[in-house]
């Protein structure tokens, strides 16, 4: 399978079924959670994916789209790929927010994303060197513990990324537990900067979907081709799914839909009318048609 036809068709895909709703949030700017899975595989079986001494694997990179949680931006590398070489290669929309954790910690990356008017949330890291330039007030009500505008002061850090930064701490009231946030959006609130971190497990959530319903840990062919087909036919019943739990317009879950369509593989019979759950219409026998005994 062509990996470019494929990205192709999954682009054009998640581009249509992203008109039926956006994010969750009350910006316009759209919003993508970048995050890569680990598969796993047999060295012995899969020599090509060397990745440990005994332990082989390929990586799936995935930029989720929140309009929807549609994978716009997908692809495949072996699996000592870093995340964020990656990251550098993805083209998101100017104007876009983009949720990242600290495996995609680049200083010169971030400064890049500034320079093209993308801006990312991210966690920072414990050892950042910097010094506060301005301080804002927080409500502490919601959880924030502070809010800055802060320059990194470290000798290479400075020159890979020499811009104002943004500095959010945030007490998470269920766990207790704190997080210092980093971002280059002066213009959302703080409480937002946070819950659009707190949004990227939708990313989590998706890899956890497909590992369990569409079966990409385990394969039925060794070479590289098989798998990469594998793992591409994987996002394109995804995508398929989501169309039509779109076009059917009930309250089916994409799992429902998927079990439904898994159970009754081999009947025939019309979509809508088994999404719906409408009675079997066996109909009058055709008197035109050959009986073969």
């Amino acid at each position: 399978m062509n990996s470019r036809a494929s990205q192709n068709s999954i682009i054009a895909a998640v581009h249509f079924l992203q008109r039926r709703d956006g994010h969750n949030f009350k910006f316009a700017n759209p919003l993508y959670s970048l995050d890569a899975s680990t598969i796993d595989l047999c060295l012995s079986a899969f020599p090509w994916a060397d990745f440990r001494t005994t332990k082989g694997a390929v990586k799936l990179h995935v930029g989720l789209n929140h309009a929807g949680y549609l994978p716009e931006f997908v692809t495949i590398t072996e699996g000592k790929k870093h995340d964020v070489k990656v990251g550098r290669m993805l083209n998101f929309p100017k104007g876009s927010i983009v949720a990242i954790d600290k495996a995609y910690n680049d200083y010169s990356w971030y400064k890049q994303l500034t320079d093209k008017g993308i801006f990312f949330v991210t966690r920072l890291k414990k050892n950042a060197k910097f010094r506060v330039v301005y301080r804002r007030s927080v409500l502490k009500e919601k959880g924030l513990t502070c809010d800055q505008t802060i320059e990194f002061t470290g000798l290479q850090t400075a020159k890979r990324c020499p811009i104002q930064v943004r500095r959010i701490g945030y007490r998470d009231p269920i766990t207790g537990k704190h997080y210092v946030f980093l971002s280059n959006n002066f213009k959302l609130s703080a409480k937002t900067i946070a819950d659009i971190y707190k949004s990227r497990w939708q990313v989590e959530l998706f890899f956890k979907w497909i590992n369990q319903n569409l079966k990409i840990k385990s394969f039925v062919g060794t070479s590289k081709n098989a798998v990469m087909t594998q793992i591409w036919i994987a996002m394109c019943i995804y995508l398929l799914i989501a169309f039509i739990k779109f076009q059917s317009k009930l309250q089916k879950s994409m799992q429902q839909i998927l079990r439904l369509l898994q159970v009754n593989l081999f009947e025939k019979r019309d979509l809508m009318a088994l999404l719906r759950g409408d009675p079997v219409n066996k109909g009058l026998p055709n008197i035109y048609q050959i009986a073969l005994l």
